[in-house]
């Protein structure tokens, strides 16, 4: 009787819910989890470990290490063309989940609409929610490679509607969006006044074009908070380290909260992001290219297996329909478990757009793929009434 009603509301993660089955099974291969199976660079570890030597063991500024926020803006500024000043519009946050938390925190007011796409990270419709806000999911489809349209985003669009929330590429589909859509997304936001908030983790996980921020879009800097961190392109997802960057206004509110929530991110993990942005690159590229051969293994065996799947221009997942099969995303995801003790997450975990389709994380060693494809291939065949 004590817990508020809006907490009450949110579902738990159908991710994690999910994977409680999977502790619980022996000799699982988990394509689960969005996780990279690679250890974070040893030069990175060394520098926490370094820093711990030193007794680098206080907090920092609310905003930082200022190191860091230096660091950030040069990456940014190389990587996206976009100039903040470190010492002012640069919030270091404990990943990239606080950051969009406290950025749907410092923006929203109750009742205001935050539009975004589905199929989504889990954590986005609850985020707003949680913030008082009330989520408008968009669908985006497999026939345009899961990107949003500006013509669904404008659909979407109420006299209440305040925030736009982008994340490309996405997590669980693996789509992405070329200049030119963003372009005409990006018109939609400005004629409507809406705020974008654009979550771009997996940038640098991008297998064909280059990847465009909307933030670099004439107009859009100075209505844009640009979300970014190190779990994904560095290995680093234990450290949680991320930040957010954005006109002073938005970001001096974002740290107003994050004082009092976090105080500051560890100072061993914004030791060790400094080591990442300075001499990383290098392990980014090598993991990015092992993750290029398997997401082409895993695709072509899923098509060839009769689960249609399209070719994913960025992050680690695959994304096939499981339509053909008449069961729903859920039932195939545990069967799979049980059955052949395979691990990945149904579609409906990542909204009502999701149904009909699975992700499968290809964040794990080949051979491992290679085995979990095989044992995907028996349990159809099973279903299909074949041998095996």
């Amino acid at each position: 009787m004590f817990v508020a009603n809006h907490v009450k509301a949110i579902p738990r993660s159908g991710i994690r819910e999910f994977f409680e089955v999977v502790q619980n099974t022996a000799g699982v291969i988990s394509l689960g989890v969005g996780e990279p199976d690679f250890a974070t660079p040893w030069h990175i570890r060394e520098a926490a470990i370094y820093a711990l030597e030193r007794g680098r063991t206080s907090y920092t500024s609310n905003l930082g290490l200022l190191r860091l926020r230096e660091a950030i803006s040069r990456s940014v500024e190389e990587s996206f063309g976009l100039r903040y000043s470190a010492k002012s519009e640069i919030l270091v946050t404990v990943g990239v989940s606080e950051a969009l938390d406290i950025a749907l925190r410092a923006v929203l007011n109750p009742g205001d609409e935050v539009i975004y796409h589905e199929p989504c990270y889990v954590s986005y419709a609850p985020s707003v929610a949680l913030a008082h806000g009330i989520p408008k999911p968009v669908e985006c489809l497999v026939e345009n490679g899961f990107a949003v349209t500006a013509e669904a985003v404008e659909k979407a669009v109420t006299p209440r509607s305040k925030v736009l929330m982008l994340n490309f590429p996405t997590n669980p589909t693996g789509g992405t969006m070329s200049r030119e859509e963003l372009t005409k997304v990006a018109d939609v936001a400005r004629r409507h006044n809406l705020l974008v908030i654009t979550d771009e983790i997996y940038s640098e996980l991008t297998f064909e074009g280059e990847h465009t921020s909307i933030a670099a879009l004439p107009g859009m800097r100075e209505r844009t908070i640009f979300l970014h961190g190190f779990s994904k392109a560095y290995a680093m997802t234990g450290f949680r380290i991320g930040y957010a960057c954005g006109p002073e206004e938005l970001v001096e509110a974002m740290m107003r909260i994050h004082q009092y929530s976090m105080l500051c991110a560890s100072i061993i993990s914004q030791e060790a992001a400094v080591e990442a942005l300075q001499n990383g690159r290098p392990d980014t590229l090598e993991m990015r290219e092992q993750y290029r051969m398997r997401r082409n293994y895993i695709v072509k065996a899923l098509n060839d297996m009769g689960l249609p799947c399209h070719l994913p221009r960025g992050s680690f997942y695959a994304f096939p329909s499981i339509r053909g099969t008449g069961l729903t995303s859920r039932e195939f995801a545990v069967r799979l478990l049980r059955e052949h003790q395979v691990a990945c997450v149904p579609g409906s975990a990542f909204g009502a757009c999701g149904e009909g389709f699975l992700r499968c994380c290809f964040a794990t060693a080949l051979d491992q793929i290679q085995v979990a494809t095989e044992r995907i291939d028996k349990f159809l065949r099973s279903l299909r009434g074949g041998c095996g």
